[in-house]
């Protein structure tokens, strides 16, 4: 049993260091929304909350939707290349069903992202709500050739979003299967090396403002406040030092959120609310680096970023910052991007959004290139390629 041990360990390690040389960290663990979810919510049986239809992955390399709420890659994608890794980490529940190469892959890296979650346990309960009518889900369902039992059995459980809660337990998960396999020093070791991406926070403000919370602002941030606390706290615990954090864009820019205005003007409750939490995030970050020994930190300011490009569009080479690429109605954004209900536009690069919520490919290659090497004003203290250099 004792040489069975050794050699197991020793083939982990191996792997470890092999993987090593070709990416500036060991693994990637990758905790958000549906900015950085890369298929987690396809294997989800009971959400609409998903990307796995066409339009979406019209521009993947194989043109086919693969779960991201994309036309190809999102910024967890491109960050991943710029790191060193020819792909992004594989959606935990995908490694789930397969035992054989389940160790393997966590050495590498996981995503845990779910579109439709929050800091907030309620959160993606309450975004399902702000989906289309009954009538136009029920046109999805046909669409996907899903029966009308399933349908009928969505309507009555209409959830299935992970929130980042639950996604933190799952990397507890793979803690624990990273011990039993390489044992608990190097898995120490691997983790306190390993970068995890945290993209989350725009569904909460989201559904904040559109539910008319009884909270007013400053309290309904101090309470994403101390949820984050909290959840880095639990990482933290878990093994988890390097943190590459994007704060929350401008969302009262989104396709969506501009319908509401007859002008089609961003929602400026919204992005206050962004541009306030980004603030308090900052200093949620300053003070947790300093209490806990180890902890690391590059915080990007999607919300300025954001902003940046939409004062200025032609700078960035974006032509429309107002509509979505793919969709139907106003602002393309009346309807959501699901063939053959939807149109898609031809020039995708030229815009800002790809649907009534998300960023195109060409945004979150821009996002991701800015959060990896940009300047202070724009991911601080430091950006994520000097974070992977601290020891």
């Amino acid at each position: 049993m004792a040489e069975r041990w050794v050699s197991s360990l020793s083939f982990f390690l191996v792997m470890v260091v092999l993987h090593s040389a070709d990416a500036l960290v060991p693994a990637m663990f990758i905790l958000g929304d549906s900015t950085v979810d890369v298929g987690t919510n396809s294997l989800l049986p009971f959400t609409i909350i998903r990307a796995d239809f066409p339009f979406n992955g019209i521009d993947f390399p194989s043109s086919e939707p693969t779960g991201r709420f994309s036309n190809g890659f999102n910024s967890a994608d491109f960050l991943a290349n710029l790191i060193g890794f020819q792909i992004s980490p594989p959606p935990f529940l995908s490694l789930v069903n397969s035992q054989s190469s389940m160790n393997k892959q966590f050495l590498k890296g996981v995503s845990f992202a779910s579109g439709g979650s929050g800091l907030l346990d309620t959160t993606g309960q309450f975004l399902v709500t702000l989906l289309p009518s009954e009538q136009l889900i029920s046109l999805a369902f046909q669409t996907l050739m899903i029966s009308s039992d399933v349908c009928f059995i969505w309507n009555n459980q209409r959830k299935g979003v992970i929130t980042l809660g639950k996604q933190i337990q799952q990397f507890a998960t793979v803690q624990s299967n990273l011990t039993a396999a390489i044992g608990s020093e190097e898995t120490e070791k691997l983790l306190s090396k390993s970068l995890f991406f945290i993209s989350t926070g725009s569904n909460d403000i989201l559904g904040h403002v559109l539910s008319i919370g009884s909270l007013n602002k400053e309290e309904f941030i101090k309470s994403l406040s101390d949820a984050y606390d909290n959840h880095l706290k639990n990482l933290f615990k878990l093994g988890a030092r390097k943190f590459a954090i994007v704060g929350v864009p401008p969302i009262g820019c989104c396709p969506f959120s501009r319908l509401s205005d007859d002008n089609d003007s961003c929602h400026k409750e919204m992005n206050e609310c962004a541009r306030d939490f980004q603030a308090t995030l900052s200093a949620l970050l300053q003070k947790f680096s300093s209490e806990y020994e180890g902890m690391k930190y590059s915080l990007g300011n999607a919300h300025e970023m954001t902003m940046n490009i939409i004062d200025d569009p032609h700078k960035f080479n974006f032509k429309d910052v107002k509509s979505a690429c793919c969709g139907r109605g106003r602002l393309n954004a009346s309807l959501p991007c699901l063939h053959p209900i939807a149109s898609v536009c031809s020039n995708r690069d030229d815009y800002l959004f790809w649907d009534l919520f998300h960023p195109t490919q060409h945004l979150s290659k821009l996002a991701a290139q800015t959060f990896y090497s940009g300047p202070p004003n724009l991911v601080s203290p430091i950006n994520i390629s000097q974070l992977l250099e601290v020891n």
